[in-house]
């Protein structure tokens, strides 16, 4: 909070600092300046660098529009006409209000929260530290967008895999928008999945809740242990044991676990992080039960494995593995 407490307060006195720059300079240019004016203007911009920059920075716009005036004026009003200063001063302070504007606008745009963009490669694995405390470990072939500002912490996943662990702060929501289905921290370690057409989120500790965007009847309250599926169709909740959710992250050190997992399944997976693929020729080989724990990046080994201990036909065809029996 102290941290934010003091950019406001900066960015009060830049604004006031562009103020006062801006009264200096309309009293410069329209009214009957004198030695006096010019010293204490002198010692004002002498108290501080960021007084000149204010300063000189309107000044330079004030030039450059005098000089577009200009060059624009049309031939026939080449001959000065006779304005009283009344009406000089006030297109005077319009046009400085309009450069004070468009420059509190810049530094607005300049210095607001802009979200942050994480991709990530077949394959490769990324951790994401946020300032606040959090991290976010990001899995193969995923993109991600993270938004923190005063209100709050937002990020959506876009496609891919990801491991939050929350520094959970009850003055600023922590919001994960996946699709239509948003999951909101109540200090939490959470994996979120987003496939084409399906969407996992397991609890691994804490609480979270997960609601649908666009139906505020669907709405659950996670605990360690579950598990919901999400398809087109609705929210299927499920529970897993503290060692089947380690075996999930299990990507987190390089490796891919399967218990009882079919061969479809692991197919799968090692496909989610390799360029050289693997095809199961038939339904009935797919449906062969494997376990193991394999590198997630080395096909060969794991096609070794199903040759030595399923006894299945393994062939490399054109830079494809096929398996059948």
């Amino acid at each position: 909070m102290s941290e934010l407490h003091n950019d406001e307060t900066d960015s009060l006195v830049a604004t006031e600092i562009d103020m006062r720059a801006a009264d200096w300079l309309q009293r410069r240019q329209f009214w009957n300046w004198s030695e006096e004016d010019q010293t204490t203007l002198d010692t004002w911009l002498a108290q501080s660098p960021a007084h000149e920059v204010a300063y000189w920075r309107l000044e330079a716009a004030w030039n450059e529009t005098h000089r577009l005036a200009a060059l624009h004026r049309p031939e026939r009003e080449a001959a000065p006409r006779v304005r009283s200063r009344q009406r000089i001063v006030s297109v005077g302070a319009v046009v400085v209000a309009v450069i004070i504007m468009a420059g509190i606008g810049t530094r607005s745009y300049l210095t607001r929260p802009q979200v942050q963009n994480y991709t990530t490669a077949l394959g490769e694995r990324r951790t994401i530290a946020l300032n606040e405390g959090s991290r976010i470990e990001l899995n193969t072939n995923s993109v991600l967008r993270v938004l923190a500002d005063a209100d709050g912490r937002k990020v959506w996943l876009d496609k891919g895999e990801a491991y939050f662990e929350i520094a959970h702060d009850t003055r600023r929501s922590f919001v994960v928008i996946a699709g239509d289905k948003r999951i909101t921290d109540l200090g939490t370690k959470f994996l979120v999945r987003r496939d084409t057409d399906h969407l996992s989120v397991a609890l691994m500790e804490g609480r979270a809740k997960l609601d649908v965007l666009d139906d505020a009847t669907k709405t659950l309250i996670l605990r360690p242990g579950d598990v919901v599926n999400a398809k087109a169709h609705g929210l299927a909740l499920a529970r897993k044991s503290e060692g089947e959710l380690k075996d999930e992250l299990g990507w987190r050190h390089g490796v891919l676990i399967f218990k009882g997992t079919t061969l479809g399944e692991a197919v799968d997976e090692f496909n989610r992080y390799n360029n050289s693929k693997i095809l199961v020729a038939d339904a009935a080989t797919a449906r062969i039960s494997i376990g193991g724990t394999f590198q997630s990046n080395n096909v060969t080994i794991f096609a070794d494995a199903v040759h030595d201990l399923l006894g299945l036909h393994v062939e490399n065809r054109g830079g494809v593995i096929v398996i059948s029996r």
